[in-house]
C-alpha cells in the first residue's frame, strides 16, 4: 500500500514538472515572440554579455535576465555596428542577431589625388552623415589641412557617428605612415613625414603614371634646391578647387600658400590624399638634373627638361598635335629606366645614399 502511494507520488511530482517546464516554455516561447523595434543597424560594444545587455537596456531596449540567458544559449554578442536587415522583429531574433548577424559594411574608394574636401562630402552622401559635423570635427582633429588619410578603398561599419568614422581613419592612416616610415627609416617622425607627404601630394596630382613619380619628385627637389618657385598647377587643386581648371586668373588671386607660381618652398599641408607609391617617390625622386616638364598631347606623358630653351621647344612641339593620349612612351631614357626600377623596389630595401640629406631638407 505505501509502495502504491510512493509510486503515485512520484507520478505526481513528474506530472508537476513537466507541467511547470511546459508553462515556463510556453510563456518564454511568448516572451521570445513579443514584437521589438529596432534600427537596422545597431552598435554593440565590447565587453561582457552582462555589460552588453546593460548597454542595451540604457538604449532603449528593454531586456533582463531571461534575455541574457537566452544570449548566451545562442553564443556570444557581436561587437561593432551590426546589421539586423530590418526594423521590425520578435525578442527572439532580435538576440539571436545580435548573436549572429555580420557586421553592416559598406564600401568606399578614396581616390589618390583626390581632396578631403571632396572627400568629406562623399563620405556625408554615402553613409548618410551630417557634411558640417563630419567638417568640424576634421578640422578641429586633422594635423594637416589635407593628407590626413590615406588614399585606398575603406570597408566602414554603415551606422558610425562623424566622431567614430573620422577617428578610425586617422588613426588607421597614421597607423600606416608609422609602419611605411619605419620600414624605410627606422623610426616615425610625423612632422617629418609630412613633409615628404606635402611632395607626394604634388607628385600626385602632376604625374601622369606611378613611373614618372620619381621624375616629378626629381623636379621638385632641383626646383626647391636653385630656389626656384615650383610653378605647377597641380597645387591649386587644393580643397574645393581639386576639379576646377586653373586659369591665369587663379593664379593672378589665390594668395594661398598653395600658389606656388607666386610663393617659394612647399605649400604649407599636403595638397590632396596620397598613396603610398607617390610618398615613396617623395622620399627616393631619381637622380636627374630635370627643372621643367610638359605634357606630350600625343602620349598624354611628359617630357622632362633641364633647361628653360628645351621646355619652350616641348610646349611648341605640342602644336597642332591632336590630344591621343597613347600613354606609351616613344623614348626610354636612362633616367626613365631608373625611375620604373625605384616604384619596383621593396621599399625596405632601398638605401639611397642621399638619404640624410633628404631629413636635411626639413630643416
Amino acid at each position: 500500500m505505501k509502495k502504491i502511494k510512493k509510486n503515485k507520488l512520484i507520478t505526481l511530482t513528474v506530472f508537476n514538472i513537466i507541467e511547470l517546464f511546459l508553462i515556463a516554455t510556453i510563456a518564454v516561447l511568448f516572451y521570445l515572440n513579443i514584437p521589438v523595434s529596432s534600427t537596422k543597424v545597431i552598435y554593440i560594444p565590447k565587453g561582457s554579455t552582462n555589460s552588453i545587455i546593460t548597454h542595451l537596456n540604457k538604449n532603449g531596449y528593454e531586456t533582463n535576465t531571461l534575455d541574457k540567458l537566452v544570449v548566451r544559449s545562442f553564443g556570444y554578442p557581436q561587437n561593432g555596428w551590426i546589421d539586423l536587415k530590418t526594423q521590425y522583429m520578435t525578442k527572439g531574433d532580435f538576440l539571436y542577431k545580435i548573436t549572429k548577424s555580420k557586421a553592416a559594411l559598406k564600401t568606399i574608394t578614396l581616390i589618390p589625388g583626390e581632396t578631403s574636401y571632396i572627400f568629406l562630402e562623399q563620405l556625408a552622401k554615402k553613409f548618410n552623415l551630417s557634411l558640417k559635423k563630419l567638417q568640424k570635427i576634421y578640422y578641429e582633429h586633422a594635423y594637416k589641412e589635407d593628407g590626413n588619410i590615406l588614399a585606398e578603398t575603406y570597408s566602414l561599419p554603415y551606422g558610425m557617428k562623424e566622431d567614430h568614422l573620422l577617428f578610425y581613419l586617422f588613426s588607421h592612416t597614421n597607423k600606416q605612415y608609422e609602419e611605411f616610415s619605419r620600414k624605410i627609416f627606422g623610426y616615425y617622425d610625423k612632422k617629418k613625414w609630412y613633409f615628404y607627404l606635402t611632395i607626394a601630394s604634388i607628385i600626385q596630382k602632376e604625374a601622369a603614371n606611378e613611373d614618372e613619380m620619381p621624375l616629378v619628385s626629381s623636379v621638385i627637389y632641383n626646383r626647391l634646391r636653385k630656389g626656384m618657385a615650383l610653378q605647377m598647377d597641380g597645387t591649386l587643386n587644393y580643397g574645393k578647387y581639386s576639379h576646377v581648371r586653373v586659369t591665369a586668373r587663379r593664379i593672378k588671386e589665390d594668395t594661398t600658400s598653395y600658389n606656388t607660381y607666386k610663393n617659394k618652398g612647399l605649400p604649407t599641408s599636403p595638397i590632396c590624399a596620397v598613396s603610398l607609391n607617390a610618398i615613396k617617390a617623395a622620399i627616393f625622386p631619381v637622380k636627374s638634373d630635370y627643372l621643367y616638364f610638359v605634357k606630350d598631347n600625343k602620349t598624354g606623358l611628359h617630357k622632362f627638361s633641364n633647361s628653360y630653351a628645351k621646355h619652350v621647344n616641348n610646349i611648341n612641339a605640342n602644336r597642332g598635335v591632336k590630344k591621343s593620349y597613347t600613354k606609351v612612351k616613344e623614348k626610354v631614357t636612362k633616367i626613365d629606366k631608373q625611375a620604373k626600377k625605384i616604384m619596383n623596389t621593396d621599399v625596405s630595401k632601398q638605401k639611397p645614399s642621399s638619404i640624410k640629406d633628404l631629413w636635411n631638407n626639413v630643416q
